[in-house]
């Protein structure tokens, strides 16, 4: 009897075993084919916003290290470039500091929106400007004209110099939806890019314009406050600094391939928690507020 059990749970092992191998051989094989089937490749080229490239530029950087047979160009020319271009095939990402329900002419319909970060917009001016806050009133006076000396708003005597962004600069839509209240602005130097307007206000007496914040940290400009409150990452998160705005990645239709997997990188913990603060932006968990396109703003 004892020998007949025995022989019964002789077998019983026999075919667990045999079912364990088989088993592990099937895992191996569906854990080669998960590999396979991740591992990504093609080209993507994403452009627009130059207040949102510094921050692509790295991640993409990031992602190719990790994903070799994938190439991630990035370039900028402004919001409303990056809107046009990828609504008519020409990008794969279109990047923009502005909803593209924001953007005459462009049908959003056809995009589908990926907010990967925040940015802060500062007005910015010369270092020799002996002011260190500004209410929303006289910023609005400056962009529009009505103030032009730094005498009227507690500087020295000394003529105000405005650098604006070019028209179709999604971070010129968002200041001016912000400071301007509707009203039109001067007449004055216009330029399209962050990295531009920075040089030029460095190196220009009396000058004013306004970055993002991932531009503010640079000899020969300084940010100023409005009414008194600093331009910072915490004071954006509350929507105590007003001049804020999603950086958006927009695909025509849902995104697919490489495209898809720069654009999921973007979402993950080591980017948004580290890349993203680490170059001046603000990650989306971190937001204690949010935005809709008609500007209205609510707490999560």
């Amino acid at each position: 009897m004892n020998k007949k059990v025995a022989g019964i749970i002789g077998g019983i092992f026999v075919i667990a075993a045999g079912i364990a191998l088989y088993t592990s051989a099937n895992n191996k094989s569906s854990d080669s084919k998960s590999t396979s089937s991740t591992k990504v490749s093609g080209k993507v080229l994403s452009l627009g916003s130059t207040a949102l490239q510094p921050l692509a530029e790295q991640v993409a950087s990031s992602f190719q290290d990790k994903n070799p047979d994938v190439t991630v160009t990035v370039q900028g020319g402004g919001s409303g470039a990056g809107l046009s271009q990828v609504s008519d095939g020409s990008a794969q990402i279109g990047n923009s500091d502005v909803f593209a329900e924001e953007k005459e002419g462009v049908d959003a319909s056809k995009l589908v929106d990926h907010k990967v970060a925040v940015v802060g917009i500062a007005p910015v001016v010369n270092s020799d400007v002996q002011i260190s806050n500004i209410s929303k009133t006289q910023l609005r006076e400056i962009f529009t004209g009505k103030i032009t000396n730094w005498k009227d708003v507690g500087g020295k005597d000394e003529k105000i110099v405005v650098i604006n962004r070019a028209t179709g600069s999604g971070t010129r839509a968002v200041f001016e939806k912000n400071i301007l209240d509707g009203q039109n602005a001067v007449q004055a130097t216009e330029q399209d890019s962050n990295g531009t307007v920075q040089k030029i206000v460095k190196t220009t007496p009396g000058a004013i314009s306004y970055l993002a914040f991932a531009y503010l940290d640079a000899d020969g400009i300084k940010a100023l406050k409005l009414d008194n409150v600093k331009p910072s990452k915490a004071n954006v998160e509350d929507n105590s600094w007003p001049i804020w705005a999603y950086e958006h990645m927009y695909t025509k239709g849902k995104a697919t391939g490489a495209t898809k997997a720069f654009l999921d990188y973007f979402s993950t913990k080591s980017v948004q928690k580290t890349i993203v603060p680490k170059l001046g932006y603000i990650g989306l968990t971190d937001m204690k507020v949010t935005r809709d396109s008609s500007g209205k703003v609510t707490d999560k």
